[in-house]
């Protein structure tokens, strides 16, 4: 091949993706990170539907504290979040088939998202068990996490019942969660509580500002709407 000919090709030819994948919603511009994401249209109403991506960040039972609670989540763009108020309306179901005979329909918010996506804060719910007959599973419905060092079963070991607690909220419907972050602070009202369902007094992370993240992982088919963000001081 000419040189010339050679260099111009190069000029012309696809690149190895640099910049991360984007999908706009609600007027937002989000970054996908180990996920599928889609904008669609759920009983009327327009969605963000996000799920897992296995062949991005493969998932294995026999290795769990190392599979889950990773950075399986939209980013949103061009949001430094520190302290202030998140809202948004989720709802999950169980992938059919689903890749884990286990899955709780994990869904929530990721926030204070560090650039590179090493290190973030996160609350989420696993649905399956807001409505259990067992008081145990019940217990486990909401959980905080802090990525990439304190995740579930760590925090379980370690600070047995005080990073988890149970919220009356089930598969298939929407639930409305809202966060408040204050410094090490931050507390989940659930469905529009007037008082705190869930408080963290002092969170683990390794953050404190970044951006925000709409989060899924194992087995969970996740839909998301009404997002809004409030600053605070």
């Amino acid at each position: 091949m000419n040189k010339a000919i050679f260099l111009v090709w190069m000029l012309l030819a696809p690149f190895p993706k640099i910049y991360a994948q984007t999908i706009p919603f609600e007027g937002m511009e989000f970054e996908i990170s180990n996920v599928k994401a889609s904008a669609l249209e759920l009983d009327g109403e327009q969605v963000l539907k996000v799920e897992r991506d296995l062949d991005k960040l493969p998932f294995d039972v026999k290795r769990m504290e190392a599979t889950v609670d990773e950075p399986t989540y939209v980013k949103l763009k061009n949001v430094n979040f520190d302290n202030g108020t998140i809202e948004v309306k989720v709802l999950s179901r169980i992938q059919d088939p689903s890749p884990f005979e286990n899955a709780r329909g994990f869904i929530g918010l990721a926030f204070r998202i560090n650039e590179d996506d090493s290190a973030f804060e996160s609350i989420y719910l696993r649905p399956v068990n807001g409505r259990s007959n067992i008081q145990k599973f019940r217990n486990h419905t909401v959980q905080y996490f802090a990525y990439p060092d304190y995740k579930f079963e760590r925090l379980r070991k370690e600070f047995p019942e005080m990073y988890e607690t149970a919220a009356p909220v089930g598969l298939n419907e929407w639930i409305t969660m809202r966060i408040e972050v204050h410094g090490e602070k931050v507390e989940l009202f659930v469905n529009d509580a007037r008082y705190s369902n869930f408080i963290v007094p002092k969170m683990l992370g390794k953050t404190t500002t970044g951006s925000i993240g709409l989060w899924v992982d194992i087995g969970t088919e996740g839909y998301f709407k009404d997002l809004k963000v409030v600053a605070g001081e």
